[in-house]
């Protein structure tokens, strides 16, 4: 049996985290009382992520980059609007887009969202960040949910995070008397799992199986159908699965209303089919041949990110298990040998 290794490999975008976010900012802003004019440090401070103006602002300018870059199929037009697991995932798919339709996407929908939700943490430091959840002409009748960051007053919002959720899936917030949510510290001990184990928790989980998260679609089902997957005849499926914390890619959770917390959460995959001799890897589509380098011999290793949301309960509340309610995976990169 080949052995999938991971050591020194990685989209280029994965490696040039931006360091906007991971070195916060120290901005402050003023503030007029009875007595003059005082400063008020930023990062200490205790203020809402955004006003909700400002919050539908960046959604709309957002989906703007993003129809134009669909259409266009090019990355260039929406990569200052994303980032972390979004601007990974949408990276690569305008990549491959571009390399099978030079001249643009001939399938191209705009992307409308409507019926919009802002759910906006009161914290202080950077990120600051806050949740649009809405209904959307694709992807079903899931409703789109999107995590926007920045690092400063002097950066735009970016989209870090996409999931789509069922209808009616998604928790109560607690909120203060003006409506503001609480973010959760990724090392707060009050939950099941702190929000900063979730992303190793769950590569382990992959691998190994174990009682931390709850059964379901993203966990129990997930690793029965690669165990499925895992051998056929001719041809070995290996997987491996890496935590996903650092930079943009870092978590960020809500506080519910019944104590615990909505984490939202990266992880990196590989996924490599071997080939037995005389046999060869089944061909990919055309999405994965555009974002191949290297000549598909004998083995075909393709590279994810993916963005989870779990439901991450208050300790000692319930069964003690976290529920997945739901994944996005996006290819990023793909050899062959």
């Amino acid at each position: 049996m080949t052995h999938l290794t991971t050591r020194g490999r990685g989209p280029r975008r994965l490696r040039r985290l931006d360091r906007r976010v991971l070195i916060a900012a120290s901005v402050t802003a003023l503030s007029l009382t009875a007595s003059g004019c005082v400063v008020v440090h930023g990062e200490r401070v205790v203020l809402p992520a955004a006003t909700r103006a400002e919050a539908a602002k960046a959604l709309r300018q957002f989906t703007n980059a993003y129809n134009k870059a669909d259409n266009a199929y090019d990355g260039s037009l929406d990569a200052a609007y994303t980032t972390g697991v979004v601007g990974a995932i949408d990276a690569a798919r305008l990549k491959a887009g571009s390399v099978n339709n030079p001249d643009g996407n001939p399938q191209h929908t705009p992307l409308v969202l409507s019926d919009v939700t802002y759910t906006i943490p009161k914290k202080a430091g950077w990120p600051r960040w806050f949740v649009a959840d809405a209904k959307a002409n694709k992807g079903g009748d899931a409703r789109w949910v999107l995590v926007f960051t920045r690092g400063d007053l002097s950066e735009r919002w970016q989209a870090a995070y996409l999931t789509l959720v069922a209808p009616g899936a998604m928790p109560d917030f607690a909120k203060d008397k003006d409506g503001w949510a609480e973010a959760v510290p990724a090392e707060s001990a009050g939950l099941t799992r702190t929000p900063e184990a979730l992303s190793e928790d769950y590569a382990a989980y992959l691998k190994d199986g174990g009682g931390t998260f709850a059964d379901g679609t993203y966990t129990s089902e997930l690793r029965t159908t690669r165990a499925k997957n895992s051998k056929k005849p001719g041809l070995v499926q290996q997987y491996i699965d890496e935590p996903l914390t650092d930079g943009a890619f870092a978590p960020l959770a809500l506080r519910t209303k019944d104590g615990g917390a909505l984490v939202f959460f990266s992880t990196h995959h590989y996924v490599k089919q071997t080939a037995a001799a005389g046999a060869s890897v089944p061909t990919p589509n055309e999405s994965v041949r555009a974002l191949t380098t290297g000549e598909i011999k004998q083995s075909l290793t393709m590279e994810f990110v993916a963005n989870e949301l779990a439901l991450d309960p208050a300790k000692g509340s319930g069964d003690g298990k976290v529920s997945l309610l739901s994944r996005l995976e996006g290819l990023t990169g793909a050899k062959g040998e």
